[in-house]
């Protein structure tokens, strides 16, 4: 049994290289839908290839976006149009934020990257009062609700790169984020730790080894 779970997920993971797409790029839209219309300044930390920060450009009044990856910023400046309200700079999330505050804050898939709690005290201060910060985490699976969450993802992860790629193999693009590492958080300590630095975290597991996280300043 075990032998014939294996080659089924190897199966999977064949297919899934074979028809590739982005899962912090899903929740983009997700994250839009949680920030006022109209904002002043944003920060995005952990900002890759600076697709996120784009859109953010189009409600705020100025966006900074960090990353640590040197050549992933070159990338993320040659993608987008001069004159946009975005600025990309090389800097380490937890020593190289720029001064706040900020009225809105973006971290997808980095802060399991950093020491949790310290850098969530760090995102804090940096947020400006009724300003909105938004997380997209990972956590690992533990409990068994975590793992049935990661096999309904399977066949919807398989599903969704066959539509996007409309049925055709793509070629995976080169690497365009930092090398990653694997969460060594499950989600309650996540939640437990969360609230304790933001009281009132709005806290869900999400689809495709993810989670979400929404806390507003007073």
């Amino acid at each position: 049994m075990r032998t014939v779970t294996r080659r089924a997920l190897e199966a999977i993971g064949r297919f899934n290289d074979a028809h590739p797409w982005d899962h912090n790029a899903h929740y983009h839209r997700w994250i839009l839908r949680q920030l006022p219309a109209r904002f002043g300044r944003a920060l995005d930390v952990g900002s890759g290839s600076g697709d996120l920060a784009r859109l953010l450009a189009g409600r705020a009044g100025a966006v900074d976006a960090v990353d640590a990856d040197a050549a992933i910023v070159a990338r993320a400046r040659e993608l987008t149009a001069p004159g946009a309200a975005v600025t990309f700079c090389v800097a380490d999330a937890m020593t190289g934020l720029p001064p706040g505050p900020y009225d809105v804050i973006t971290c997808v898939a980095t802060v399991h990257h950093l020491p949790f709690g310290g850098a969530l005290r760090l995102l804090r201060r940096h947020l400006a009062p009724g300003g909105t910060l938004v997380v997209v985490g990972l956590a690992q699976a533990q409990t068994p609700g975590d793992h049935l969450l990661g096999a309904v993802a399977i066949p919807l992860n398989a599903a969704l790169g066959w539509i996007r790629n409309k049925g055709r193999t793509a070629p995976r693009p080169p690497s365009m984020t930092a090398p990653t590492r694997p969460a060594n958080m499950g989600f309650r300590a996540v939640v437990r730790e969360a609230r304790a630095v933001l009281p009132g975290a709005r806290l869900r597991r999400r689809l495709f080894w993810r989670y979400t996280l929404v806390w507003r300043a007073d």
